[in-house]
């Protein structure tokens, strides 16, 4: 298969962990209706996003968030993340760090899905830039999924979940508000720019390299 379609779910997160997992399996089979094969949620989907709110959240895995979401996977014939290409996944921040997206094309990755939640300062700045830089510099697809924007939210998220191509094209933007954004993911495109700008065949490896260590 060279083609599929991506959907990144742009979710209003709530208070209540059942509500948002609820809407979010719900979303997830909208999108599988509308010929989605890989699925993403946003960074902290199910709880509000910020460090003080894990210990209230935080599961065991499996858990109930996780075994939700295998159930309408398997239901819906759907990937929440993975297969048809190579995925790498990081979340938010990771985004900066282009050693990962570079190790990441390095062991064939053909799509980076970073959810994530940037807020109204770094977000209008950077969301954008930084997903354009890591899909030229690598070649590759790359995906954010962002929370929807809440303003009265602790900590207001950026929204613009985004998918753009190994040419650094935007091909979908969502707004700030809840929304499904599909993109459809051709790899033969991905193959003939790589083609076209051969970077991964003229790297000069003699000279630098950058490698994956082991923890």
């Amino acid at each position: 298969m060279t083609s599929f379609r991506l959907a990144l779910i742009q979710l209003q997160i709530s208070s209540i962990k059942s509500d948002n997992v609820t809407r979010a399996c719900s979303f997830i089979r909208e999108a599988a209706t509308q010929g989605a094969k890989i699925v993403s949620l946003p960074e902290c989907f199910n709880s509000p996003y910020g460090a003080k709110y894990f210990p209230e959240y935080a599961e065991k895995i499996p858990g109930e968030s996780t075994q939700k979401l295998s159930e309408v996977a398997k239901e819906c014939s759907i990937y929440l993340i993975g297969a048809y290409c190579r995925v790498g996944l990081g979340i938010c921040y990771d985004m900066r760090f282009a050693e990962l997206a570079q190790i990441y094309a390095q062991r064939g990755c053909q799509l980076l899905v970073y959810p994530g939640a940037f807020n109204l300062t770094t977000g209008p700045a950077h969301w954008e830039l930084l997903q354009r830089s890591r899909a030229v510099d690598n070649q590759v697809y790359v995906a954010t999924a962002s929370p929807a924007r809440d303003d009265k939210a602790s900590y207001v998220a950026w929204g613009h979940s985004t998918v753009v191509n190994p040419w650094g094209e935007v091909l979908a933007k969502a707004g700030t508000e809840e929304a499904i954004v599909y993109s459809d993911i051709d790899l033969k495109k991905l193959a003939e720019i790589r083609q076209q700008i051969p970077v991964f065949r003229q790297k000069r490896s003699d000279l630098y390299a950058v490698e994956m260590k082991k923890p």
